[in-house]
């Protein structure tokens, strides 16, 4: 009986410690909101989802359970007007639920409407922010653009050109339109841990407008970002995408490194673009939000080491030069900011930081927040 009674006590304790865990996990993935949200919010123009998701959530990345959305509604979002009324209610499980109210106030579902996205869509986040890298980033392999059109001459001697000069190409092909982006091989994208190569990137320069097609094209530089060489590379200018993924956290645990700046400088922050050794093969896709982490250098501990070793001793116990070994402590990492990814390739992905409590340097973590 006594063995009895102690081997149920020892299984109710383990079901208590795990009901315990249990508890604490799912108390730490319930949705915090912020401490006096509002009940309803007019969309303003000039608001973002990340925006007025920040008006509800502590965590705007995870605006997606407030509404309840399912993956094709992440992928393909209800689009949100200026006008529009967001609501947060109870849903029947008594957890809070943003949704849309129209002039009735009666609650209703995020809705498509029959509309050009021109006409005002809120967007993910600040437009302004990422405009210049929407379309314009290309990460190859090896090869480069092989085949690509290529600028050959100008109309006369000198070799830089600029915005407004006249150039003339081969290889365009008037199928593609007459507006073609500007590029010249840069730099080589390593993995920050192993060094090892993970795409070739493509720098953009600017845009021509064709004038003339022929064997050797007549084109017309109508924006450059810095001076254009004979040798440039031209591709079809792409049709601008429309970042238009809700933000939330990736599906999977991720984790990765910042492995360069956009700007070129040694640190960046807010609103400035980044690039990560992380892309569509280990499950990133646009509209992911990371957290930022900034390693911390281990430390020397100070604390006293009795652990001494003996190095050099006589053949008696008389003299022994005794060297404790430095001992090291490693200090957690800082989370330092987010981003939101908006442009994925096979092995890298371009993001923009969304807000920082420090600089943000090549070399910092990223992981899933």
């Amino acid at each position: 009986m006594r063995v009895k009674s102690i081997t149920a006590s020892v299984l109710l304790s383990a079901c208590l410690v795990t009901f315990a865990l249990a508890s604490g996990a799912l108390q730490a993935q319930q949705i915090q909101l912020q401490d006096n949200p509002p009940e309803r919010y007019t969309v303003q123009k000039g608001d973002t989802l990340w925006g007025i998701a920040g008006k509800f959530l502590k965590q705007p990345w995870r605006w997606p359970e407030l509404w309840r959305m399912n993956r094709d509604q992440i992928k393909n979002p209800h689009w949100i007007y200026p006008g529009d009324v967001v609501v947060l209610t109870r849903g029947a499980d008594g957890q809070p639920q943003l949704s849309l109210a129209d002039q009735s106030t009666t609650r209703v579902s995020p809705r498509v409407r029959v509309e050009p996205l021109e006409t005002g869509a809120i967007p993910s986040i600040p437009a302004a922010d990422i405009e210049p890298y929407l379309s314009k980033p290309l990460v190859t392999g090896p090869q480069g653009l092989a085949g690509a059109a290529q600028i050959v001459a100008g109309r006369d001697e000198r070799v830089v050109r600029g915005q407004g000069d006249t150039v003339y190409a081969v290889n365009v092909d008037e199928k593609y339109g007459t507006r073609w982006f500007i590029y010249r091989p840069g730099r080589v994208l390593r993995s920050f841990d192993s060094n090892q190569i993970l795409g070739y990137e493509m720098r953009y320069l600017g845009v021509a407008q064709v004038d003339k097609f022929a064997e050797v094209s007549t084109l017309l530089i109508a924006t450059a970002s810095e001076e254009i060489l004979m040798g440039d590379l031209l591709i079809p200018a792409p049709r601008e995408e429309i970042v238009n993924y809700v933000p939330h956290a990736p599906d999977r645990p991720l984790e990765g490194r910042i492995i360069d700046l956009a700007n070129d400088a040694h640190e960046t922050g807010r609103g400035y673009i980044v690039i990560i050794d992380r892309g569509g093969q280990d499950g990133l896709e646009v509209g992911n939000v990371l957290a930022i982490y900034h390693p911390a250098p281990v430390m020397v501990d100070p604390r006293p080491n009795d652990s001494g070793t003996d190095i050099l001793a006589t053949n008696t116990d008389r003299t022994k030069t005794l060297f404790p070994p430095t001992r090291y402590l490693a200090i957690p990492s800082e989370r330092s900011g987010l981003l939101f990814v908006f442009r994925v390739f096979d092995r890298v992905a371009y993001a923009v930081v969304l807000n920082t409590t420090g600089p943000v340097f090549p070399g910092d973590v990223v992981r899933k927040p």
